[in-house]
Parts: C-alpha cells; sequence; structure tokens
C-alpha cells in the first residue's frame, strides 16, 4: 500500500486548502482511511476517518464543522476541505489507511493504522 498526500501550503487565517490523499497497491473497498496531523510538540491528532464502502465518517471535535473529508472516486483520492482555518490548524497532516470499518475512537489511536503517507505541511498565519 502507498499513500501520497497533496494540496498542503500556506494560507492566512479564515482560508482554505484542499489536501488529497491518492492510495494505491490494495484492492479492498472495505477500509478506513484517516488525515492525522502533528506539530512540533504535539502529539499526533486524529482530525478525520472515512470508512470507504459506507461513506461514514468521524471528525475531531477541533474540527467539526469546518473541515469535510471525501472520497473523490474519479480521481482515485481521499480529500480533506479545511475552511476557516486557524493558526492551530498548522501542522504535518499526513493520510493513513487500515482494513475494516472505522471507529470513532480510531482519531485517538493512530497506532490502528499500519498504513502511512510521508505527510504534506499545512501552515495558516
Amino acid at each position: 500500500v502507498q499513500l501520497v498526500e497533496s494540496g498542503g501550503g500556506s494560507v492566512q487565517a479564515g482560508g482554505s486548502l484542499r489536501l488529497s490523499c491518492a492510495a494505491s497497491g490494495y484492492t479492498d473497498s472495505n477500509v478506513c482511511m484517516g488525515w492525522f496531523r502533528q506539530s512540533p510538540g504535539k502529539e499526533r491528532e486524529g482530525v478525520a476517518v472515512i470508512h470507504t464502502r459506507s461513506g461514514g465518517t468521524n471528525y475531531a471535535d477541533s474540527v467539526e464543522g469546518r473541515f469535510s473529508v471525501s472520497q473523490e472516486n474519479a480521481r482515485g483520492t481521499v480529500d480533506l476541505q479545511m475552511d476557516s482555518l486557524k493558526p492551530e490548524d498548522s501542522g504535518m497532516y499526513t493520510c493513513a489507511m487500515t482494513e475494516g470499518f472505522c471507529y470513532g475512537y480510531f482519531l485517538k489511536r493512530p497506532s490502528e493504522f499500519p498504513h502511512w503517507g510521508q505527510g504534506t505541511q499545512v501552515t495558516v498565519s
């Protein structure tokens, strides 16, 4: 499994960014895709997860209502639309994958995900 993120960058507070995660090397549609972020000196934080078969999603309280995770089947990506960005949203954003259903507690358990991308940096000033 290979995961490749794109779409990071710098934006002013209140702005928007859209991240994409392209996944390859697997055929099972029953997987859970997650977006995590980490900034210097802080623990990795789960942002959003989506179950690819059902489309079910879960979000961290800190991003609920501002971020939206979706499957873009035409492009074969899982995207994270980030609106109303705040400086505290800055960090390295990484997508991850695990087989099977998504559970809300996965946001607090990055160890549930065996596959990880390299990450893309988001800076909000």
